[in-house]
């Protein structure tokens, strides 16, 4: 049993009730670290607790009730949440994507839907940009009832899911399904309509409110001393003409300058294009690199070849004179050493940026050096009425973020429309590890989605990762912790001695008999999940 602390001189007085006792016991929600870590606002351990009973679809309506993408982003989300995972101290982190994945993809086998809204509010909302964030927006703005409208420069949604991210880390299959659900539920999407003046589009298309969110597809320039034009290529592009079959010819060696996920899908989608020699260049190491280490590790596997801590000064025909350089306090420094690698072609991948240029005639409007917008609290920019989320504002950037922005920017647009500011509400206190009453220790690690072997992932944009089994996403669900909240174990009821806890009935938990309850904390011992507080007094 772990050693618990109790509030001073109460335990030693707990003995009796009323006023002699001196603590009691409360049951009390408390916030999991992997629902406070989730860019979306999942309720995580509510949707796991679900699944982990078998009730697949229900636990899927309630992901929903967050996030209309869990198929894609069971795929290409980075799982903050399960960084924090507290099961990670004890043997390995629950595998939160792949549970959602499996319930993504349940819903689009068995058809599950989402129900339109019945209810009418009249008003209309205009959204910029088809992308992870205006999907979301989208999807809980239709969902309240208002009449949705999205205008997109592509000819098919999805923004940089569907042009940035590969078909071997995105089926285009599923993410079509799940945008295809979004417009099932009424919203309508108007393709090739690349909007260059927001206010008149609102005045004309009699628009309540305008939610910009354009994503980032133009590539960060860099300027290289003796750079041929016709042998350089930025990775956005790239991915975006081999998504529209129309992938350029590239010669036997290409470079790849960047360390950015980016970087790491342009170098393993060039070999799939069969270029024999794919080297990626970047001027720090992996410890400090831009993209997520699995990433590296995935295109190494593949036969990327990575040239750490390297930058390109000038390049002269298929030479390239890179400067070695070291770290110094994380930062790469030149040190005055040379060295010549050869490729044939260059990709560009330093980052992108969003082309907000088209929002300068908004009034009071506000842009970052880097172009981003500068929203207020409440999303908005400048002008009344019109809201901005996802990779066009400053913050971090994936996919997950995106749609966390849609949902949020969604409220605060029904709070503007409907005269009712939305508040974000209070959360409840994060348990950590350190708060659990591991009375009890099982170890069950993870279970780990199978890859396809590198030597045939390299020949096609098949899918590399496979999903869980039913078996699996059971065993895997069956090993969340349930922090700060009540699973109903029967731990508390069993320890107590006093007879003085009530069981209401499955799924309604318990209760306190206070007349019998001499504040001994036994239940409190004996919950393994922290869902009962010592309160001090009687």
């Amino acid at each position: 049993m772990n050693d618990i602390t109790f509030p001073p001189d109460l335990r030693s007085h707990s003995e009796g009730t009323g006023s002699v006792r001196k603590q009691h016991p409360e049951y009390a929600d408390m916030l999991p670290p992997c629902n406070q870590a989730c860019p979306a606002g999942e309720n995580i351990q509510a949707w796991l607790s679900l699944a982990q009973e078998g009730k697949f679809e229900a636990a899927w309506r309630v992901l929903m009730a967050d996030n209309p993408m869990p198929a894609v982003c069971g795929r290409v989300c980075y799982h903050t949440c399960e960084d924090q995972c507290n099961r990670g101290q004890l043997d390995s982190t629950v595998s939160i994507h792949a549970v959602e994945r499996f319930l993504g993809d349940e819903a689009l086998k068995n058809g599950w839907k989402i129900q339109p809204s019945e209810t009418a509010t009249g008003k209309r909302i205009l959204i910029i940009g088809a992308g992870p964030s205006g999907l979301s927006a989208a999807y809980h703005l239709s969902a309240m009832g208002h009449y949705i409208e999205i205008h997109d420069a592509g000819p098919v949604a999805g923004g940089m899911m569907h042009f940035g991210i590969p078909a071997y880390r995105l089926p285009r299959r599923e993410l079509d399904q799940e945008v295809q659900r979004i417009v099932d539920m009424g919203v309508h999407i108007v393709y090739n309509h690349k909007v260059s003046d927001i206010l008149k589009e609102k005045e004309e298309g009699g628009f309540d409110a305008v939610f910009v969110a354009i994503g980032t597809q133009l590539s960060r320039k860099i300027d290289i001393p003796g750079r041929d034009a016709g042998k350089i290529l930025d990775a956005v592009t790239l991915l975006k003409q081999v998504e529209e079959g129309n992938a350029p010819k590239l010669g036997r060696r290409v470079a790849i300058y960047g360390g950015g996920n980016t970087a790491m899908d342009a170098a393993r989608t060039v070999k799939r294009l069969g270029v024999p020699e794919a080297m990626i260049i970047y001027r720090r190491d992996r410890e400090n690199m831009a993209a997520h280490d699995f990433e590296a590790q995935e295109a190494l596997d593949e036969g990327v070849k990575i040239n750490w801590l390297r930058t390109i000064k000038e390049i002269d025909g298929s030479n390239f004179t890179v400067e070695v350089m070291e770290l110094v306090d994380g930062k790469p420094v030149p040190t005055g050493r040379f060295e010549t690698l050869e490729a044939d072609n260059l990709i560009l991948a330093l980052g992108q940026e969003a082309d907000t240029g088209f929002l300068k005639n908004i009034p009071g409007i506000t842009f970052k050096s880097d172009g981003t917008v500068v929203i207020g609290g409440d999303m908005m920019i400048g002008s009344s009425g019109i809201f901005a989320g996802g990779d066009m504002v400053p913050g971090d950037r994936s996919v997950t973020v995106a749609i966390g922005h849609g949902k949020k920017a969604a409220r605060y647009i029904n709070g503007f429309l409907s005269g009712q500011p939305y508040q974000i509400p209070a959360k409840h206190q994060v348990v950590g590890f350190e708060r659990l009453h591991r009375w009890y220790t099982t170890q069950a690690p993870r279970i780990q989605q199978t890859d396809l072997p590198a030597d045939l992932r390299v020949g096609n944009f098949d899918e590399v990762k496979a999903g869980l089994t039913e078996q699996q996403a059971l065993f895997e669900a069956q090993r969340c912790l349930s922090c700060g909240n009540c699973f109903e174990c029967d731990g508390c009821f069993g320890a107590c001695p006093q007879n003085a806890i009530i069981k209401l009935g499955a799924g309604k938990r318990y209760e306190f008999n206070y007349d019998l309850c001499t504040g001994c904390a036994v239940c409190f011992e004996q919950c393994p999940c922290h869902a009962i507080e010592m309160i001090p007094g009687a």
